[in-house]
């Protein structure tokens, strides 16, 4: 990948910063409303799942407990490297250096495709497309694909929810992600995140359509909860996980409410 902007997304992923906060805090909502979304669309026990921008690995050792088989694709030769020293023991995994505009793989040849970083992180429309409109091709007809963004309204919560929206500096970050989606990093902060773009609800179904899928549904993530940080300490009780799970679902499906989720979910079929 050469776009300009790369540079400042594999410093930030080079941290290993996104794999560590998927595991602890409320990153945990996040990780297990992706689980149970996917979990939701999976063909059966023994699905061909593509992992496009799957990191180091994180959503991959969970489909390959569950029994699928999983080819991952990440730009990063460093994440990729990572992957298979992780999981490269499975027979049912493989993981190669690509971008998610041009995928190195058959035309369908998948039963299911996850687009969980490309999306926010391929700042331009006409990528975006291209990304969607490549797993329409790689994936079989009547599979899916579930494509996840970053709220537009991410960082003017995530800013009241910690603080940093009393920073001028990060306001401006605000000012710029409200106007426009292009969200930029001036610090190098990882808890700023890194440059990304930043969809409404609508807009990430409209990308599916436009690339030529049918969307079956979109779905907030973490709904609210994800912006509560005390509910941080009630996520170890099973009891209080189960009610904090049960009120992001409640709220899931309701246009409404689709932004104050941190992301949200798009799942497309290949109609033909």
């Amino acid at each position: 990948m050469s776009d300009p902007s790369f540079a400042a997304i594999r410093s930030h992923y080079e941290l290993n910063y996104e794999d560590a906060r998927l595991r602890q805090g409320i990153g945990r909502l996040e990780f297990a409303r992706v689980q149970e979304i996917v979990r939701r669309h999976l063909p059966g026990s023994s699905a061909r799942v593509l992992d496009v921008g799957g990191a180091t690995g994180i959503h991959s050792e969970w489909l390959l407990a569950d029994g699928h088989q999983v080819q991952l694709i990440d730009p990063m030769p460093g994440h990729v490297e990572q992957a298979k020293a992780r999981l490269g023991q499975h027979s049912r995994f493989s993981a190669d250096v690509a971008d998610a505009r041009r995928l190195p793989v058959p035309n369908e040849s998948v039963d299911l495709v996850l687009l969980f970083g490309p999306l926010y992180h391929l700042i331009e429309r006409a990528d975006r497309l291209r990304a969607w409109q490549e797993a329409g091709r790689v994936v079989r007809p009547g599979g899916l694909i579930l494509g996840m963004a970053i709220s537009r309204f991410a960082s003017l919560f995530d800013g009241l929810a910690r603080g940093y929206l009393f920073d001028p500096e990060f306001r401006a970050v605000v000012a710029q992600d409200l106007a426009t989606g292009r969200h930029e990093n001036p610090t190098g902060d990882p808890h700023w995140f890194t440059t990304a773009y930043f969809h409404r609800a609508e807009e990430l179904a409209a990308e599916a359509v436009e690339a030529g899928l049918d969307v079956r549904e979109t779905v907030g993530v973490e709904g609210i909860a994800h912006w509560l940080k005390h509910l941080d300490a009630r996520w170890d009780d099973a009891a209080d996980r189960e009610v904090i799970l049960q009120a992001v679902r409640a709220t899931e499906h309701e246009p409404t409410l689709a932004g104050l989720s941190s992301h949200f979910i798009t799942v497309a079929a290949r109609v033909s």
